[in-house]
């Protein structure tokens, strides 16, 4: 059993992952996430709200995940958003078809459906189901496909990602901002992307969490107001020129802009910030890294791109987080598409004086000749350049709503007029952090999760005897016999999830089932969760079996109350990644975790030293 099996499976019986529909015999690309999941996945995004809404001062909007044809028409996706697609002629499968020959060349992903189809007959490729043959390899449209309204209703789509809300409502959101760059939206919300054969978990699923932002900035300015914050942080980059030679490279932000391997100031900023919220939530620096986009993968509208990527243990490295600088691409094409200008009056710092070229059309020539079309004309004919018109003689050729009109030259004017200006209208471009909150998710279990050897972690601790001590001085004997302490190789499975995503943060354990405890830990629970902790109260069985089991959702403190609590007022706080124990007053114990879980305390401060 691999580490992505044991993940899942810990996933399942303790509450974090479920197949959905489990109870019909599932479907792919769908999972639930139970009562732990759902918490961690929750914190993780709370966290991403923190870093990106409070700290960087962009505001979440909400749009709906149905959005109409012409949205996706304009960004593209009714046209090219698809994957290569090959069925077996045999047993009926699908596969994508630039998977099925990565193992053979490079740059699958590059070629063409002919291609791939060229290449699977060539190299002999078969089905990895039943061996079979495969039919020849088509694009696959990946949107789902709906209906607005009764009967036919209006095309519509779910939406494949969370971005094209935020342009769309563009004009909205510059307002908001008193039309001043650089500012920016953020939208966490489901997408959903019909794919062919999703077989990797939460790693790629047909209905997925996003967390996006976009970042509208004056493209003649990218220079970042705070990036001495993490000028000098060290990242791990895989440049276009480190994947040709196969190793990554360590840099400060400030030498990658400088030398030019990231493309500016404002991209470099949210490359550091990505790396600073992901090892937040518990992604393990040494399995993270920064790839460039290649050359033949980059889009054709994106200056850079990056992919923040973990390594995982059965998949090798995967993306989770894309931050790309996409230029003017989606602002213009909706402007195309919904013939609406989309920018942003920028002032100068002073007025200029500007010679221009201005085209005059003579609306009392045009109105008898177009009547209701008249001002759409004039508005395309003030559009045209002096080089457009200095090709065009004696008529002029304007389109108007998909219709090519010959205009006479006679009913337009031209000049040069010297005016004073005091701004310009300016496409702003945008930089994209989109983060795929699920394949973080998966990322934080599998960089958690570990299976130690207790009486060698207990050594490792300094902690007393053979193994770890537990609560057994006071513990009447019907309450011994699985004490942590018992069997020098005793393994335990435990989640190193940090203290700020953990979906339960303090245990709160009665040594026994009896009321005299009870109450005390029902009291010391009200104080923890008047502080908003996350607390999880258990008092079935054993003290080293409870301990197991929160080592095991990766709760980081269990707080134990036992008989010494009565007669002293303290109680034992537990440290999970450690195992060791301190004795602390109850008084004032909710400040004490509240520190531990939120200020980095010590552990040792938070008490007296209890087995080591």
């Amino acid at each position: 059993m691999d580490k992505y099996e044991k993940v899942f499976e810990l996933a399942k019986r303790r509450g974090f992952l479920w197949n959905s529909f489990e109870l019909y015999g599932g479907s792919r690309g769908f999972y639930d996430y139970g009562p732990l999941g759902s918490t961690l996945k929750r914190r993780i995004e709370q966290i991403w709200r923190e870093f990106y809404v409070i700290q960087e001062g962009h505001m979440e909007i909400e749009c709906p995940t149905i959005g109409i044809e012409d949205v996706f028409v304009a960004s593209g996706h009714v046209g090219g958003f698809s994957d290569p697609l090959c069925e077996c002629k045999k047993c009926g499968e699908a596969f994508r078809a630039d998977h099925l020959v990565e193992n053979v060349m490079n740059a699958a992903g590059t070629l063409s459906a002919e291609q791939l189809t060229q290449v699977i007959k060539e190299k002999g490729i078969t089905c990895p189901e039943c061996g079979g043959e495969f039919n020849d390899a088509y694009e696959f449209n990946l949107m789902f496909k709906t209906t607005i309204g009764p009967g036919t209703g209006r095309q519509g789509y779910l939406r494949p990602e969370t971005a094209q809300g935020m342009f769309v409502d563009f004009q909205r959101l510059s307002r908001f901002y008193r039309d001043k760059l650089p500012f920016g939206a953020v939208q966490i919300g489901k997408s959903y992307r019909n794919e062919i054969a999703p077989r990797q978990g939460v790693i790629r699923l047909r209905e997925f969490t996003q967390a996006e932002c976009e970042i509208f900035v004056d493209p003649r300015n990218k220079k970042h107001p705070n990036f001495e914050r993490f000028a000098d942080r060290e990242l791990s980059l895989y440049s276009q020129e480190a994947q040709q030679k196969g190793e990554p490279f360590r840099i400060t932000v400030r030498e990658a802009v400088e030398k030019g391997i990231i493309a500016h100031e404002v991209l470099g900023y949210n490359i550091a910030l990505t790396n600073e919220f992901l090892t937040k939530v518990g992604i393990d620096p040494a399995r993270l890294r920064f790839r460039q986009h290649l050359k033949d993968e980059m889009a054709h509208y994106a200056i850079d791109c990056w992919d923040a990527e973990i390594e995982t243990e059965r998949f090798g490295w995967v993306e989770i987080v894309g931050i790309a600088d996409r230029t003017d691409y989606d602002l213009k094409a909706h402007a195309k598409v919904s013939k609406t200008e989309l920018y942003v009056y920028v002032e100068y710092d002073e007025p200029k004086m500007v010679t221009r070229f201005v085209v005059k059309p003579n609306m009392g020539k045009l109105g008898p000749l177009f009547k209701g079309k008249a001002k759409a004309v004039a508005d395309a004919l003030k559009q045209l350049s002096e080089a457009e018109l200095s090709l065009s003689k004696d008529q002029i050729k304007v389109t108007v709503d998909g219709e090519e009109l010959t205009v006479s030259s006679d009913v337009v004017d031209f000049a040069e007029e010297t005016v004073k200006v005091s701004g310009e209208n300016v496409i702003p471009h945008v930089i994209e952090p989109s983060y795929g909150i699920d394949r973080i998710f998966y990322g934080v279990m599998e960089h958690a999760f570990d299976e130690e050897n207790v009486a060698q972690k207990a050594a490792e601790s300094g902690l007393k005897g053979a193994g770890e001590a537990e609560e057994t001085e006071n513990e009447p004997e019907a309450a011994k016999g699985e004490s942590e302490g018992e069997g020098e190789e005793e393994a335990r499975l435990v989640m190193h999830f940090s203290s700020a995503v953990a979906p339960v943060q303090v245990a709160v354990l009665p040594l026994l089932t009896r009321k005299e405890l009870a109450d005390p830990a029902k009291e010391i629970i009200a104080k923890l969760r008047e502080k908003s902790l996350l607390v999880n109260y258990d008092d079935s069985g054993t003290i080293g079996r409870r301990y197991r089991r929160n080592d095991e959702i990766g709760t980081p403190y269990s707080v134990t109350v036992d008989y010494d609590t009565l007669e002293d007022g303290t109680v034992t706080i537990r440290d999970r990644d450690a195992m060791r124990q301190v004795r602390a007053p109850i008084d004032g114990i909710e400040n004490v975790l509240y520190e531990l879980i939120y200020r980095g305390r010590d552990f040792e401060s938070a008490g007296k030293p209890f087995n080591f």
